[in-house]
């Protein structure tokens, strides 16, 4: 581009003389920027357009999706202390928490407004923009009414990325919006760091809108679309898998929830909610609390995209998962033989996800009709038993009758042994309890492998812990020994990274030290993605390997820096 070297002068003159730049007072001037690339930002200067097949957009930011969500617990923390609205004409408003607002418009129509906003979760802009308005539009199908209009809010980092990046994801954007028959009216951008892209939508609906907290007891729950988005987009973010494996989940992101809503509509459903950044628990419990019930759901049942159930069971397990089950707490029970990568799936947060349906079982059938007429996918994934305060219970073999088999109900949702009447009434370890069952009962549980078994299998036992000489039962012959050494091993890693006088993130930093100082390259792989998944930054484990290299001297020093380079690519001249 040209450049007006008067003007630049100019302004690189007044920064100069305030010590800031004009532009961003948090630089100085010149800038970074003008000093790699030779241009002036604040002079309405702009780097060449770079080719835009190279363009990575999930690799632009922090958190893929509807990942970049605000966790539930801390939004509906702060949403708790607004004042109330009085207006008469909100049928459902804050205090509901449901997927769009409905409006009283008189003469039986209502208004059913929503708004979401977040960060890529493709690369592809133009397939991104087909995402983003799918998923927006989803909280009005949501609500069983016809989205008519949109209004966009984006955020691009205008000044350094190219324009046709933000052309392309509106355009896609709009033909999505173009199938759905919603008009974009206009919107409003902003320059931003990370790029956001998000609609205002605005629909009707000519009779009551179908409520998430509408549910009872006896209904279905149907679900319209797979799960494992957030876990694939993860693992493509650090490298763990290539960007074919997310071509199924693309698919289904980009795919409208209209005809599902359609579907919905036509059998007469009693609550419904879509799947998104809370994952299909939080939503579901969602759903559960303000429906005044427990809902029972079949692990086996739970469907998931090629490949998500892998990564997860690799360990790889973004964060959102983590603040997912954090807003679920104890309100959920999890039987003791469901894998956790499947408990991890149940928490991963969607984008664009299905609905979540819930019918009664006369009109199951037309539901599944109407759906199957339509096109639609769909699992019928458990059913609402009974009433409670809000709870679910995710069971390895459902009855139809609602009842849940033995050992059904064993884990929270951080994976603690629990069984709900025994906590509440007579803990078996512990000063709370009346006699413990162990010698020196403390306010820690006796039993080291909690995640595995309850604490007192048999209370009138002389101790509640098994015999941890013994191999277990369920081993093959002649594989005691081994076998249950390595039982035993996994047993005390889990209990010595467990939080206790020390928290579990200082821990996981003496661990990733202590794997540098012995020099162990598998251990120190695990660590560093283990630490950060848990949100150790890099500086942190910076200065925790440091410490060794401070005991290790030259050699660990060595290998330290060769792990850098593994663990970057050997990018960031880790290798000089």
């Amino acid at each position: 581009m040209k450049i007006d070297l008067a003007k630049r002068r100019r302004i690189m003159q007044r920064s100069i003389e305030l010590g800031h730049c004009v532009c961003d007072p948090k630089r100085p001037c010149p800038c970074d920027v003008f000093k790699d690339q030779g241009i002036c930002l604040c002079a309405g200067e702009r780097p060449e357009p770079g080719d835009i097949a190279d363009v990575k957009l999930t690799e632009m930011v922090h958190n893929a999706g509807c990942a970049s969500k605000i966790a539930a617990v801390d939004l509906e923390a702060v949403l708790a202390r607004l004042p109330e609205v009085s207006s008469p004409a909100v049928i459902s408003g804050i205090p509901a928490g449901d997927d769009a607002g409905v409006y009283d418009l008189g003469d039986g129509v209502v208004l059913v407004q929503t708004v979401d906003v977040f960060t890529p979760c493709v690369d592809d802009p133009e397939l991104f923009g087909r995402i983003c308005a799918a998923n927006c539009l989803s909280d009005i199908y949501a609500m069983g009414a016809q989205p008519h209009t949109a209004l966009s809010i984006l955020g691009f980092p205008a000044e350094t990325q190219n324009p046709e990046i933000m052309y392309r994801m509106l355009k896609g954007a709009m033909d999505t919006l173009e199938e759905a028959s919603v008009a974009l009216l206009g919107g409003h951008s902003i320059k931003d760091e990370e790029i956001k892209l998000g609609f205002a939508i605005t629909g009707t609906a000519q009779r009551d809108a179908i409520e998430r907290g509408n549910a009872k007891v006896g209904d279905k729950l149907v679900l319209t679309k797979s799960l494992g988005v957030g876990a694939l987009n993860f693992a493509r973010q650090i490298g763990r898998i290539d960007a074919s494996a997310m071509r199924q989940a693309e698919a289904s992101m980009a795919t409208l929830n209209k005809s599902a809503a359609e579907a919905m509509v036509a059998a007469d459903a009693s609550a419904c909610t879509d799947v998104t950044g809370f994952g299909l628990f939080g939503h579901l419990i969602g759903m559960a609390r303000h429906s005044g019930l427990t809902a029972c759901i079949q692990a086996d049942t739970l469907p998931a995209f090629d490949g998500a159930l892998e990564v997860l069971g690799d360990g790889v397990v973004p964060g959102a998962v983590e603040r997912n089950r954090e807003y679920v707490g104890e309100d959920i029970s999890i039987a003791d033989n469901i894998d956790d990568a499947v408990v991890c799936l149940g928490f991963d947060a969607q984008t664009s996800g299905g609905l979540l349906i819930a019918i009664c079982p006369e009109r199951c059938d037309t539901l599944l009709s109407e759906l199957d007429c339509r096109g639609v996918g769909h699992v019928t994934i458990g059913e609402f038993t009974a009433e409670s305060t809000g709870r679910i219970v995710l069971a390895g073999e459902f009855k139809g009758d609602g009842e849940i088999h033995p050992k059904a109900a064993q884990r929270d949702s951080r994976g603690q042994s629990a069984d709900d009447s025994a906590q509440e009434d007579a803990p078996c370890c512990g000063p709370d309890s009346p006699e413990p069952c162990c010698p020196e009962a403390t306010s820690e549980p006796c039993c080291p492998d909690m995640a595995s078994e309850p604490c007192c299998p048999d209370p009138t036992a002389d101790s509640c812990c098994p015999d941890q000489s013994a191999a277990p039962a369920d081993l093959g012959e002649g594989m005691g020994t081994s076998a249950h050494a390595a039982q035993a091993f996994g047993m005390l890693m889990r209990v010595t990274a467990s939080g206790g006088a020390i928290d579990a993130h200082s821990k996981e930093l003496i661990n990733f030290a202590l794997a540098v100082a012995s020099r162990c390259a598998p251990c120190v792989r695990a660590h560093y993605t283990k630490a950060i998944n848990m949100g150790i930054s890099r500086e942190q484990l910076d200065e925790a390997a440091w410490c060794a290299v401070a005991m290790g001297g030259g050699p660990v020093k060595m290998f330290y820096q060769d792990m850098l380079c593994d663990l970057s690519g050997g990018n960031g001249g880790c290798c000089s």
